[in-house]
């Protein structure tokens, strides 16, 4: 068997050998060039001193003499050295006592010369006498043809290369004769004795080539020989094999026919079990259906009185009232939306258990989100606790999204982080990323432990039973948020550790709407004086600079005389009045809202503003606009009342219930409303037969006459084609507004509603009316 010249071990063996020879030779032998080089290169400004100093006696006296005869001689003798092109001497006042020249020797490989030392170099020498060495006579110049030694240079470096590329040629032709009677032609006779045998039949060991016994060949042999033997011993097993199948295919026959008639008794089983299971699963979609319907029944049932509940103690908030009396009312109000949420939150895991839960993709302001929920949440911070809502510059004015979700996972993140925290920070940060936001909530509370993460997340479940006696709640806070997230398409992720805190946060993928908000600047030297590892501090460092204007951090204990400033912040009220006192710049307290100060003390502060933690980007740019500018007194009581105008607007209310008559006519009334009510449908119709309204509050589970039918009935009639039909319903469920929507309603209300949402829509549908 014969194998090519460059298909041979030793060959490839031999050039890559060589190869890497080569390369190393070449290596050496540029550094060798290298080496000489810069010895070349230093031996020609060597040489030219050499001669500079040998010249420099008899040039000095030629100058002092001023012998023009003695320096044409001297230059003339430099110049028979091979290296000088021009040389001359110069006395002090600069006149030429000689100078001579000739031209540069001319070469083909000239341009080598020139690129490694340079085309020619010049050289000069102060002449002056031993005795007088501060006083110059004159100078000897000199200027030098390079190539006279990069000629030589070049004759070396090319000898170098050459001798380099023979040693390698020649070492290349010794490793492919030694690799070859070494490594190739033992192989090859191996090749060749196992292609002229029949594995079949001779059963002889292939012989191993002489000298080679212990080497790789040689063990290369002997394994080939054994797996020769193991050949031959398998395929005489193979033989008996093939004897024993034959029989057996015999007997599997019989076995099939027998397995065949217990598999059609095993399919008529599983036909049976299929249609059990078909019967079972339409009682399970039954079941969920009528929990579907219990639950809708249940949250009208329940949202009714609470909207009573939570309306009638709203109006009493707006009332005289003693403090105690607004404490425990406002006690009974919070519980109240508790318990709203909680009726959510059950709500939502029945529609993602049915699947029916739907997203929006509509424009909000995440940071007024966060802000306002951390606001409403407040209440609920210890007095030892700080929340703070730290918003980065860079998030967007505006995302698309459902803000409605999004507020749910800020809200029970929170709720959790102040349930779980007495002393220290809740901090909520919302800040850009690349593929959405991020949104942490991070505490100092008790931490979870490890062996209760693994099941934080799930329905009803919280860290343990002590926690659950301790801190209240149902566990469902978390679970609803990581589901929510994930219907987002977005990521709940948390680290903990027991005693040390909690650190939740949720990426979403919300798209970019709006730029960031482009604020208006202001201008002034603010003083900041809280405690340095405070959440206000943060914010008020990252905002204050951006909004152009001078923040200084100052610690509380530091003195008045040192507080030099166009504003000063603080978080401490029993300071104001000791700064007061000494100070007469305006003054800002950012402080819980139960830490307030009264009236009259504030007034005695002038000039003064407080505002309540946690801080709200626009409440806190607009104090400070008015503080480091404050508007004239007729100019705040024009802005005062522009800000509280009434709602002038006849209404018509379409409620059952007496109890929710009243709360939304106390509602209305205090907007500035008109409002009539009707006790169902029929009645309704009636009244906008003799009276003309502006908007009418339709409620939808009426005797009689319930509100789908009133409304279809006022839009078939088309007496009223703009009229803005406002559904107040108690049914929360996914299809409750696309029901509305085609009876002939124009927006949906759910109960119980708060005043604002309700002045909200009043304004968006009077002016959408107004404007048509």
């Amino acid at each position: 068997m014969d194998i090519s010249l460059t298909h041979r071990l030793s060959f490839k063996q031999a050039s890559l050998t060589v190869l890497v020879a080569f390369i190393l030779g070449m290596l050496l032998s540029l550094i060798q060039i290298g080496v000489d080089y810069a010895s070349e290169d230093a031996s020609i400004d060597r040489e030219i001193h050499s001669l500079l100093e040998i010249s420099h006696n008899p040039a000095a006296r030629i100058s002092y003499n001023i012998d023009a005869e003695l320096a044409q001689e001297l230059v003339l003798g430099l110049l028979r050295s091979p290296a000088v092109m021009r040389a001359e001497i110069i006395d002090n006042s600069g006149l030429v006592l000689a100078s001579v020249d000739r031209p540069a020797t001319q070469s083909d490989y000239r341009f080598l010369s020139d690129a490694l030392f340079g085309e020619r170099r010049q050289f000069e020498d102060p002449l002056f006498v031993d005795h007088a060495p501060s006083e110059a006579l004159g100078v000897l110049r000199l200027e030098v043809d390079t190539f006279a030694f990069g000629s030589d240079f070049l004759r070396r470096a090319l000898l170098t290369l050459l001798t380099g590329f023979a040693r390698s040629l020649l070492l290349s032709l010794i490793l492919l004769v030694l690799f070859y009677a070494m490594l190739t032609k033992p192989v090859v006779e191996i090749i060749r004795a196992l292609s002229d045998r029949d594995p079949r039949r001779d059963l002889a060991p292939v012989p191993c080539p002489p000298g080679h016994e212990r080497d790789e060949i040689g063990i290369l042999v002997a394994v080939t020989n054994q797996q020769l033997v193991n050949t031959h011993q398998e395929i005489s097993q193979r033989r008996e094999a093939e004897d024993r199948l034959t029989q057996y295919l015999a007997e599997l026959e019989n076995i099939v026919s027998a397995r065949t008639a217990e598999l059609k008794a095993t399919n008529a089983r599983l036909t049976l079990s299929n249609r059990e299971l078909e019967q079972a699963r339409a009682t399970a979609l039954e079941m969920a259906q009528a929990r579907a319907a219990f639950l809708a029944y249940m949250s009208h049932e329940i949202r009714t009185p609470l909207n009573g509940l939570l309306g009638m103690l709203a109006l009493s908030l707006d009332g005289p009232l003693s403090s105690e009396q607004r404490q425990q009312l406002s006690i009974a109000h919070d519980s109240g939306k508790v318990l709203v949420d909680l009726l959510n939150d059950i709500l939502d895991l029945s529609k993602f258990e049915a699947g029916q839960l739907e997203l929006e993709q509509i424009p909000f302001d995440l940071g007024a989100l966060a802000e306002e929920t951390a606001s409403l949440l407040s209440q609920n911070a210890g007095s030892n606790v700080e929340l703070t809502c730290l918003i980065d510059p860079q998030l967007p004015a505006q995302l698309l999204g459902d803000p409605t979700r999004v507020r749910q996972v800020v809200s029970n993140l929170l709720s959790n982080a102040l349930k779980f925290t007495r002393f220290g920070r809740v901090d909520l940060r919302v800040e850009p990323t690349a593929k959405g936001v991020r949104i942490t909530v991070s505490d100092t509370g008790i931490g979870i432990p490890e062996e209760a993460q693994q099941r934080i997340f799930q329905p009803f479940t919280q860290a343990g039973a002590g926690i659950t006696r301790q801190f209240g709640g149902t566990g469902l806070g978390l679970a609803l948020t990581r589901r929510l997230c994930e219907t987002m398409q977005g990521e709940l992720t948390f680290n903990s550790q027991e005693g040390f805190g909690s650190q939740f946060c949720a990426e979403l993928p919300l798209r970019s709407h709006a730029p960031a908000t482009d604020w208006l600047q202001l201008e002034g030297r603010v003083l900041t004086l809280c405690a340095p590892g405070s959440g206000l501090a943060e914010q008020l460092a990252c905002w204050l600079p951006r909004w152009g204007l001078q923040q200084q951090h100052r610690n509380p204990d530091t003195p008045a005389s040192e507080l030099l400033a166009d504003l000063l912040i603080c978080d401490s009220p029993e300071r104001l009045t000791p700064l007061r006192q000494q100070l007469s710049i305006p003054l800002l307290l950012v402080s819980p809202y139960g830490a307030f100060i009264h009236s009259d003390q504030a007034n005695r502060l002038e000039p003064f503003a407080q505002l309540a933690r946690p801080l709200a980007r626009a409440t806190l740019h607009q104090t400070l606009k008015e503080l480091l500018a404050p508007l004239p007194k007729h100019a705040q009581d024009t802005a005062q009342t522009s800000n509280g105008h009434a709602i002038k607007a006849r209404v018509l209310l379409v409620e059952d219930n007496a109890v929710n008559q009243l709360v939304a006519k106390g509602m209305l009334g205090k907007l500035g409303c008109e409002v009539t009510v009707a006790a169902h449908g029929a009645e309704a119709l009636d009244y906008l037969e003799r009276n003309a309204v502006d908007l009418v509050l339709m409620d939808c589970n009426m005797p009689i006459m319930d509100g789908y039918e009133a409304s279809r009935r006022i839009r078939q009639s088309g007496r009223w084609p703009e009229l803005p039909i406002i559904a107040l319903t108690a049914n929360a469920l996914p299809d409750e507004r696309e029901r509305c929507q085609a009876a002939g309603m124009n927006d949906y209300l759910a109960k119980p509603f708060r005043r604002e949402d309700l002045a909200s829509l009043l304004n968006n549908w009077l002016n959408l009316t107004r404007a048509d």
